[in-house]
């Protein structure tokens, strides 16, 4: 398989063996693990552009992905590999809007009316909410309360997409709530049972009904024929419930082309696990892996430390990212390890600051972090050691609303006479606003150690 080597066509330009081998590949299931920038996505386009070029029915190729600017981008690829203005007719885009498509077209299989309606995840908090007020659970007193309509919407979501018993996901993710088990279940019964007599969906119905279309509805055996293709981008980051459509659509296994990379299963976002890929060749077990392993954007020693990090995982399975750039860093890179935030930060410091005594500017160095509030005690170091710098993707720590809020009062505490203070803690109560808020401040007409003493013993009466 991996000694093709034909060159007349554009979807195979430029792909090393191992590329070749997952888009020439024919029959049954393929899991393709893709690591760190082995070109994923260009074996994915060529795949489509492949399939679509020799005559493959556009209307009968499904291309799964999480996003839809990934959905498009592939398929202007595949166009640009020679699948011409065909790929447009691919049936692609995330699970949650190909699941809307086909119960707008099958749902009566599954006792859905054609018109209903889709709840985004704020209108489906808000209705969790209206039955738990209906339930009376909204107002309790005392020294616990009862979990808000958001956590609610967590914990029930968690549930259907893990495919999780309540009691589990209670006590393994949301302890605080199990003494409520009793009430939780019956918020979700009223919410489920609102949902239907409204005919209206959440975006985990969609998933369920799609599930339930393609295993146990009548319209099962269509289902399973309606594709001969099946693509899926992106497969460490599927949940359960998607994994289980995946398999519905094919159940064989035949024309199903699954690529991912269990090393970057970092998306817990629905109940996602990598465990679906180390399943799959359990669920098919005539399936035909292959590795993607050479990277094209970085270079060996970088990738050493990635492949040593790599090695100390879970990863189910192994591989060794290797690449052919020329290295030209002087240096070589250093893996170190911390035990906590607070030694991170404290190093990173430390490392800047090495680097501007010999002579490498703070405006010339980076630190990279995966998300903004990864950042949040590393700026608070920063801060502390008066070493300035300039936040990339997000408001820096220290001027975060609730951030700023704290120092307000600890400010009042140092300093009763800071203004800007006592306005910032006094607009925090309902009701008070910057006019109150001066007519407060007014009446205190103390503007110095005892003002806080006032307020607190002897409150004015808000206006």
């Amino acid at each position: 398989m991996f000694a093709l080597r034909r060159d007349d066509v554009p979807w195979l330009d430029g792909l090393n063996d191992a590329q070749r081998g997952a888009v020439a590949h024919d029959g049954g299931p393929l899991l393709v693990i893709a690591g760190a920038g082995t070109g994923k996505t260009r074996t994915l386009a060529s795949r489509v552009a492949r399939l679509v070029s020799e005559g493959a029915d556009p209307d009968r190729v499904l291309l799964l992905t999480f996003s839809r600017r990934a959905a498009r981008e592939m398929l202007v690829r595949a166009e640009h590999l020679g699948a011409r203005r065909t790929a447009a007719r691919v049936w692609s885009g995330t699970f949650h809007a190909i699941a809307n498509k086909l119960l707008r077209q099958h749902g009566q299989a599954v006792g859905l009316g054609a018109g209903f309606t889709i709840l985004d995840h704020g209108d489906a908090a808000d209705l969790m909410g209206v039955v738990r007020a209906d339930l009376g659970l909204g107002g309790r007193t005392g020294a616990k309360r009862f979990p808000k309509k958001d956590t609610l919407l967590d914990i029930y979501s968690r549930v259907a997409n893990a495919q999780e018993p309540l009691v589990d996901t209670l006590r393994e993710r949301f302890p605080w709530c199990q003494v409520e088990i009793d009430d939780v279940r019956e918020v979700f019964s009223g919410y489920a049972e609102r949902k239907r007599s409204r005919g209206v969906l959440d975006y985990d119905d969609l998933l369920l009904y799609w599930r339930a279309l393609v295993t146990t509805s009548p319209a099962r055996d269509l289902m399973r024929t309606r594709f001969d293709h099946v693509l899926v981008d992106e497969y460490q980051d599927t949940n359960l419930l998607q994994a289980d459509v995946v398999a519905g659509l094919r159940p064989d296994g035949d024309g199903l082309f699954v690529v991912g990379d269990d090393a970057q299963a970092i998306y817990g976002f629905r109940a996602a696990s990598a465990a679906n890929m180390a399943g799959f060749t359990e669920r098919f077990p005539t399936a035909t892996v292959v590795t993607l392993d050479h990277n094209y954007r970085s270079v060996q020693p970088v990738l050493d430390i990635a492949n040593a990090v790599m090695a100390d995982g879970r990863g189910v399975f192994p591989k060794r990212l290797l690449s052919t750039r020329e290295a030209h860093a002087p240096a070589r890179p250093q893996l170190v390890r911390m035990g906590d935030e607070g030694g991170e930060a404290s190093f990173v410091c430390t490392q800047v600051l090495a680097h501007r005594e010999d002579g490498i500017a703070l405006r010339e160095q980076a630190v990279l972090v995966r998300a903004g509030h990864h950042s949040a005690r590393l700026e608070m170091e920063l801060s502390r050691r008066h070493i300035p710098y300039v936040k990339y993707g997000g408001l820096k720590f220290l001027e975060a609303a609730h951030v700023k809020d704290l120092l307000a009062f600890l400010r009042i505490l140092d300093n009763p006479s800071d203004e800007l203070a006592w306005h910032r803690v006094l607009g925090l109560v309902d009701g008070v606003g910057p006019a109150t808020s001066r007519r407060i401040l007014e009446h205190l007409a103390l503007p110095n150690e005892h003002a806080v003493r006032r307020l607190v013993d002897d409150p004015p009466a808000v206006p």
